[in-house]
Formats: C-alpha cells, structure tokens, sequence
C-alpha cells in the first residue's frame, strides 16, 4: 500500500527462488575469492599473519560489499537475483537505497547466514516464519524480495461513456501530459482495489488536474472516473486516428458503471 493508498501487485519472492538466487551468489563469492587466493599464492606474501589479515579483510569485503554494491548500483539486484528475476524493494514498493543494501548486507553477514554459511539457519527458520519471506535483514531494512518476471497486469478497459460521447469530441486535449494521462489510466486499472474513501480522494484530485490542463471542467453529476475515462478514451481516438468513438456496452463499464 502506497503513500497513496494505491494497492501494488507485487509477486513476493518465496524460499524457493531466494534460495537459489543465494546459491549463485555463494558460487560467485567463492569464484572471487578462488581467484584471490591463488593470487595471493602466485605473488607469495610470505608474511603468515599479514597473509591471513589480507585473506580476512578480502572475505569480509567479498561476504558484505559484493551485494552491498549490486544491489546498490543495479536498485536491489545481485548477479543471482539477476539470474532468477528477483528484486529487493522497500516495503512500500519504492527502489532500495545503499542504507537499505547496507543493513542487509550486514544482517545477512552477521545474524542471518552468519561468520559461516552453515549458520544460514536463521534465515530459513525467519523466512518460514514471515508471511512476506522476509529474512532478519528484510526486518531491520525494511525491504522485501519480490519477483520481477510476473505475468504483466491487464490494461485498464477504456471506453468512450455514452453519456459524454458529443461533449468529449469537443475537448482540446493538447495540453494534456503523458505522465498525468499515465497516472489516470493506472487509476483507473486500480479503481476496485482501492479503498472507498481513497477512491474518491484520489480520483477528485486528478480530475481536478486533468480539468487544469485542458481547461474543461467535469459536467455536472458526472463522476471523476467517468469524467476521467472520456479523456483517456478521447484521446485514444485521436491518437489512433478514429473518427468516432464506440460505446462500451452496459453492464461491462457502461455510463454508470465504475471500471473494475
């Protein structure tokens, strides 16, 4: 649920899927510091406990900055996450920052998989206790791991309201963004998930913007999501080229029938 009150369809990435995003992850951790080693060896730092000290510091930065830094440049997505079309966001949907990638990667060093990987008991008994998957990391963030390859959700049915049908042929729509004419069709996509009360809110605002862009106030008694789908729907007509628009049969979202 956003700021907004708009409800987000997000897929939550389950045990499953994490678990062998954090497979390739390990597999890619233990190649780096496979190449460091025999690094290490070649160039023959003969100095034991400045060899160890150097072999402590590269595990630390490989366990904690390697998904520090991806998900931080990449907005949530390591090498594994990458592979298996997963994705950390913050609780409310929005892009993780590097004190998000930060936390969990710290959390996930120390509590979660802990020193050694054995230890990654804890993230499985917190997963399977959190309703999102969530491990203690996602906790202390305030992230959450969602599937990125959902099925992409069905556009919003967009039809000219008889009601408005002559009125809407003489709007000038010029005036009208792309961002905003964007930001009606997705409430209107999202018209029945909302909540009553932030229904309406919401969609007296955008009409209220809509209504300021082309100069065009609402017709009296007309409803916001009406008022705002004769837009949307005249403006598809124009850009398409059509000459007339076509009513939407009743009782699908017909003229007093909300979307949805």
């Amino acid at each position: 649920m956003t700021g907004d009150a708009v409800v987000l369809d997000l897929r939550l990435a389950r045990l499953a899927s994490r678990g062998l995003a954090f497979a390739l992850d390990v597999l890619v951790q233990f190649v780096v510091l496979v190449v460091f080693v025999l690094v290490v060896v070649l160039f023959g730092l003969n100095d034991e406990a400045l060899g160890a000290a150097v072999l402590l510091s590269v595990l630390v930065l490989v366990r904690v900055g390697y998904p520090v830094l991806f998900e931080t440049l990449t907005g949530g997505r390591t090498l594994g996450k990458m592979a298996v079309g997963l994705r950390v966001v913050r609780d409310d949907g929005g892009p993780i920052r590097f004190r998000q990638a930060l936390t969990r990667g710290l959390a996930g060093a120390i509590v979660d998989f802990g020193p050694v990987l054995v230890w990654s008991i804890v993230a499985l008994v917190v997963s399977l206790c959190s309703a999102k998957s969530k491990r203690v990391g996602d906790f202390l963030a305030g992230t959450v791991v969602v599937q990125e390859r959902s099925p992409a959700a069905p556009a919003p049915f967009i039809s000219m309201p008889p009601l408005l049908m002559t009125w809407a042929r003489g709007l000038d729509l010029s005036g009208l963004p792309d961002d905003l004419a964007l930001a009606v069709r997705q409430y209107l996509a999202r018209y029945s998930t909302l909540r009553p009360e932030a229904r309406d809110a919401l969609g007296y605002r955008l009409a209220g913007e809509v209504a300021e862009r082309i100069g065009t106030p609402p017709p009296p008694d007309v409803p916001p999501w009406m008022y705002l789908m004769a837009v949307l729907a005249e403006r598809r007509n124009r850009l398409s080229g059509a000459t007339n628009a076509e009513p939407c049969p009743r009782g699908e979202s017909g003229p007093f029938a909300p979307p949805g």
